[in-house]
């Protein structure tokens, strides 16, 4: 013979507090899986992506009460910090199968690719994130700073040292004749508050 729980009872409280904490990652979920799947995608390959979105929604389940109401800027920062660790996973990899196969490190030149591409690779992880994340993921400079995980004075002061360093690498290429050059006014025009 089973006995049902009392309304009161601890074990009630639990499966209503369990309800609630189902319901606030499905919300944020439903809200924001394709902001961050889209930051992802813009950063690295579909598989990659699909893993990074994966282990960022697994972090949120795991540190649901540290997620803020507005929750998109720490997924994102989640999400970065989830391809950072690919990536150095990956050069780790990278490096060890160079090792293996006895061939010397190094890259290839890469492609040939739009100057706005080529300005970007050019400049920093730092600088490339903080450009992106007002640019190409529509953040305010607020929201950046809560992804970044820094104030929003520096996330200001990234921004503005990004975009000089941004524009002074599209003039250099301009100046080399690159191809591509119309296609970047939404880097440098990206709003600020």
């Amino acid at each position: 013979m089973s006995v049902a729980p009392r309304l009161d009872s601890p074990a009630s409280a639990a499966s209503r507090s369990d309800t609630a904490r189902r319901e606030r990652f499905a919300q944020a979920f439903e809200e924001h899986f394709r902001a961050v799947s889209a930051y992802a995608l813009r950063r690295t390959t579909p598989a990659e992506a699909e893993d990074a979105v994966a282990e960022t929604f697994l972090v949120a389940w795991r540190r649901l009460d540290e997620l803020p109401d507005d929750a998109k800027p720490w997924l994102l920062g989640v999400t970065r910090r989830v391809l950072a660790n690919q990536r150095r996973a990956a050069g780790r990899r990278h490096a060890l199968v160079e090792k293996v196969a006895g061939a010397p490190a190094g890259e290839e030149d890469p492609p040939r690719r739009p100057a706005v591409l080529q300005a970007l690779a050019r400049l920093s992880d730092t600088d490339r994130e903080v450009l992106l994340l007002v640019a190409w993921d529509g953040l305010s400079v607020q929201e950046a700073a809560a992804a970044l995980r820094c104030t929003r004075a520096a996330a200001k002061v990234r921004l503005h040292r990004a975009r000089r360093r941004f524009r002074a690498e599209l003039h250099r290429l301009e100046r080399r004749g690159a191809a591509g050059l119309p296609t970047t006014r939404r880097l440098e025009e990206c709003h600020e508050e």
